[in-house]
């Protein structure tokens, strides 16, 4: 599977996360018109993201993003309350996503080998179509507010939770050797992190999406046989 082909599997443009957004929390949206609440939400999505990775989220104020996007202070608050709801909203809705996108596309696959390498390529292609997002997350991080930092790591732990059971199931039934599971799959997140936090990096180098999943997926398959031929030498 290359990004093109995940694209056209998977709904994660701006505008569906947006449609997510005032489905879910139609209730307190005051506009009540999809199409024109759909196309503000996109219009506040992207500005608070490039503001955010511009100059921190913190240091954002609401006039900062009325400039950006071209919305009034009211038009801002027919959506949220204020800057915590706003972050709130977002990272909800982003967590759900990643949590959404790797679900489906595992659900039906039962050989581990297989399962490993679609769960590499969907976060990776994931992260690559809303990489602002993913920036945003991991760099904001350390300056959210108590509740919503605990909810930034378990969102964390979570994705490397779903690695890990795959990990622990290629143990028992597909001839893997990983001895420590978590581990492992911690490993693997900070490899995906790598990429949508150093982008730059490996455009220089002229390296696609699809051949750095290629090399984190051959490098956990090596570290794996690696692991099994100590195995076999005990």
């Amino acid at each position: 599977m290359d990004l093109k082909s995940f694209e056209k599997q998977v709904a994660v443009s701006t505008t569906d996360i947006c449609r997510e957004i005032f489905e879910s929390r139609s209730h307190s949206i005051k506009i009540k018109k999809e199409p024109v609440a759909v196309r503000n939400l996109v219009r506040i999505f992207k500005a608070t993201l490039k503001l955010a990775n511009q100059k921190g989220f913190h240091a954002m104020s609401l006039r900062d993003l009325c400039a950006e996007s071209g919305m009034s202070m009211g038009g801002l608050y027919a959506y949220f309350k204020n800057k915590e709801e706003l972050l709130t909203l977002i990272q909800e809705q982003g967590r759900a996503i990643v949590a959404r996108v790797l679900g489906d596309q595992l659900a039906g696959i039962d050989d581990a080998a297989q399962a490993l390498e679609m769960a590499i390529r969907s976060h990776l292609y994931l992260s690559e179509v809303l990489q602002p997002w993913f920036f945003f997350s991991y760099m904001e991080t350390r300056f959210f507010h108590a509740e919503e930092g605990k909810r930034a790591i378990a969102g964390e732990l979570q994705t490397e939770a779903i690695f890990a059971g795959i990990l622990e199931k290629g143990n028992a039934d597909a001839g893997f050797a990983i001895t420590d599971p978590l581990l492992v799959a911690a490993a693997i997140k900070a490899l995906l992190q790598d990429w949508y936090l150093k982008r730059w990096k490996y455009r220089r180098r002229n390296i696609s999406v699809e051949a750095y999943g290629d090399f984190v997926i051959s490098m956990v398959r090596a570290y794996g046989a690696g692991q099994t031929a100590k195995g076999e030498n005990r």
